[in-house]
């Protein structure tokens, strides 16, 4: 493999090469060039064109091999019948980056296709962008390769979109909705080149303040995942992913040969990286455009001013849903509003100047608000009364932004006819956070503070191992040795309690018997109450087919259950291989939790915590993060059911101990991540008891990968 050019020669070309440019102005090829002239990009042109002469006053070249000159980005418009022919020619050359938009690939099935010239560029060192995508837009070099429109806003915004089709939407959508754009690049299929190289280059790109990510699917989520991290940290990222329904993850997959993971799985570890989930792309766009203009919050006091008792209500319960947090200090509230509030008033958050208010009490009103070193961001909302004078208004709040906008956030949202949506129109030309509704404005400055938060989340230290947990790593990969070469792909119950002894994760005392008489004779060790399941590795799901039995208090107890074990079991299924009965104690009862690691298609090793037992399936009370991760982060996650209350204790019962159940997350998540062979791990249920009192595991089930 060839040595991969840098990132920057994508974003900042210093010469484009456009193969399969056309006079024809129907054709991709033309809109592409007539993009690339007519967008001022001042680099080297070379039009690519098997007949040569003049398109839009610029040489065209029969092939790449007539260019005497290095070519930093290549870009391929041509059917994908000829593009492999194309894509060796542009390798061979030596370009560095090719964008293939031509479709027809593993979009389609034609997988194989694809990789070839994945794999043919990658010894030359050429990386590949797509194939099926609509170009690239870099403001950097005023450089518009796409064949999306000419007219496109400059600024502070980037979007990576998987959609070719909604990246043109888009396009368009920033210029209406008076978005400046740093970047917009498609990945397509992303047969090399993916979003985290993408995002590499943008987190450090001085001219873009928010990163917009339109997703379908993840194929590397465990690279994605640490550049998400490190994203976040300096900017906001706001992500909308279709395909979070059963029938869109099928579209998605259809559309772009990528599939689409569980969308609870995607949403979680999302948060685990701080990126913001937006639900719809016109969300999206108004939060980032947000986002890239207003600078973060000074603290957590917010204040609602409105002239209408009806919208302060909304925007109240708004602040509950994007957890934005109200000021309420009723001294201070009423010396900074008493000014502007008539009697029938109210200065109490939401302050209510009454549907009489004029703008000059607005205006008192919000600098007022703004004077207040106590009052860190503002929501002013109105609506249309005879006393506003729209014109005015316009005049008002745009030169409100201009003075307080850099210092302290402000949104605005106000309600009426023509005049007022008029005037908001306008004031979102001249870059006012105004918003049409309420929900809309209280929700920008909700992922305002998200964003906040995550700027001064305390840093977590994910460098765990299975060596630094005390996981016996040496034994573990000694009962994997075994059961590989007894040709399965599942522990037997007592392997599984061995691998959990080797982890130290405790487990309920145990042994095997091969008949009644060694059953009691077990029971009678261990000591009664005592369960009893089948071993076999041909019975994964022992309940389903009666062989476990609960509560066996004595020597009859446990005879009958051994048959009735045995006998239910061989009726499941007649040549189930059956290698005994496992008896075990039976624990005290607890909270039942579960503990999950596996390998997601998508994001790699993840891990699972939430209320376990019979019910999971029906409660589906559980959180997903990415492996590796910390203590703070483990805890988080176990905070974030809603079960989680049960932990903390309640109706007088003691805290749980969840420090127990934070090492027992990391410990399955570290043999997932160090021990390759492994692709599924869950304990449930896993019993915590109070505080001091620990945890114990009742059951594992723990899968292996198929080999190769």
């Amino acid at each position: 493999m060839a040595e991969k050019p840098d990132i920057k020669f994508m974003f900042e070309p210093r010469s484009v090469a456009v193969i399969g440019a056309s006079s024809k102005q129907e054709k991709i090829g033309y809109k592409v060039l007539r993009n690339i002239v007519g967008g001022g990009f001042q680099g080297r042109i070379y039009p690519i064109n098997p007949g040569g002469g003049m398109i839009l006053d610029k040489v065209a070249f029969k092939s790449v091999d007539e260019i005497d000159d290095e070519i930093d980005l290549g870009i391929v418009s041509i059917p994908a019948k000829y593009t492999f022919d194309a894509v060796k020619e542009c390798a061979d050359k030596g370009v560095k980056y090719l964008a293939i938009i031509t479709s027809g690939f593993s979009e389609v099935g034609k997988i194989k296709e694809e990789q070839e010239i994945v794999d043919y560029c990658a010894e030359r060192g050429t990386r590949v962008i797509g194939p099926n995508i609509i170009g690239v837009y870099t403001s950097a070099v005023s450089l518009n390769a796409t064949f999306g429109p000419r007219d496109v806003n400059t600024g502070n915004v980037a979007i990576i979109t998987q959609s070719g089709a909604l990246g043109i939407a888009m396009m368009g959508k920033t210029k209406v909705m008076n978005i400046g754009l740093s970047a917009l690049v498609s990945c397509g299929n992303k047969a090399d080149v993916d979003e985290a190289e993408m995002l590499e280059y943008l987190i450090d790109d001085d001219s873009t303040r928010a990163i917009m990510m339109y997703i379908e699917g993840v194929k590397n989520g465990d690279r994605l995942v640490p550049v998400l991290k490190r994203a976040t940290r300096k900017k906001p990222v706001v992500v909308i992913k279709s395909g979070s329904s059963k029938r869109g993850a099928v579209a998605a997959a259809s559309h772009t040969g990528s599939l689409a993971g569980s969308d609870a799985v995607f949403s979680d570890i999302m948060a685990q990286c701080g990126v913001i989930r937006a639900e719809s792309i016109d969300e999206a766009l108004r939060w980032c455009k947000y986002l890239a203009s207003s600078s973060e919050p000074c603290g957590k006091n917010a204040v609602i001013i409105t002239n209408g008792g009806g919208m302060g209500v909304l925007a109240t319960d708004a602040c509950e849903k994007y957890n934005v947090q109200l000021y309420d200090d009723l001294d201070v509230l009423k010396k900074a509003f008493a000014m502007s509030v008539p009697e029938f008033g109210s200065t109490k958050n939401p302050v209510d100047i009454t549907g009489q208010a004029t703008l000059d009490d607005y205006e008192n009103a919000l600098e007022a608000a703004a004077a207040r070193d106590d009052i860190h961001s503002i929501i002013c909302l109105g609506c249309e009364t005879a006393t506003m004078d729209a014109e005015r208004l316009l005049v008002s709040l745009d030169k409100f932004n201009r003075k307080h906008g850099k210092v302290k956030p402000a949104v605005f949202s106000f309600f009426g006819g023509a005049m007022i949506e008029n005037a908001i129109s306008n004031l979102m030309t001249r870059g006012v956070p105004i918003f049409y509704d309420v929900y809309e404005a209280v929700g920008a400055l909700g992922v305002l503070y998200e964003f906040s938060r995550t700027l001064h989340r305390e840093p977590d230290d994910d460098n765990v191992t299975a060596e630094s947990l005390g996981v016996d790593v040496p034994a573990i990969e000694e009962i994997i040795k075994k059961v590989r070469a007894d040709n399965r792909l599942f522990l037997l119950s007592y392997e599984s309690a061995a691998l959990m002894s080797a982890a130290g994760i405790r487990m309920p005392q145990n042994a095997i018997a091969h008949n009644s008489e060694e059953a009691v004779r077990a029971a009678e060790q261990i000591g009664y109450p005592v369960v009893m399941k089948v071993v076999s590795k041909d019975i994964i799901h022992k309940s389903d087919a009666g062989g476990v039995a609960l509560d066996l208090l004595n020597t009859k107890e446990v005879e009958d259950a051994y048959d009735a074990i045995m006998y239910n079991c061989k009726k499941y299924k007649s040549d189930a291989l059956i290698e005994g009965v496992e008896i075990a104690e039976q624990v005290k009862p607890g909270t039942e939790t579960i503990i999950g690691a596996r390998i997601d298609h998508s994001f790699g090793p993840t891990v699972m915590f939430g209320l376990g037992g019979i019910y999971v399936e029906v409660m589906k009370d559980v959180a997903f993060r990415a492996f590796p991760l910390g203590r703070k982060e483990a805890l988080a996650m176990i905070s974030e059911i809603k079960s989680y209350p049960l932990l903390l204790g309640v109706r007088g019962e003691k805290r749980k101990d969840i420090n127990l159940l934070v090492d027992a997350i990391l410990k399955v998540g570290a043999i997932l991540y160090s021990i390759k062979d492994i692709s599924d791990i869950e304990i449930n249920p896993l019993i915590a008891y109070d505080e001091g009192d620990g945890a114990i595991a009742l059951d594992a089930r723990i899968l292996l990968k198929p080999q190769q």
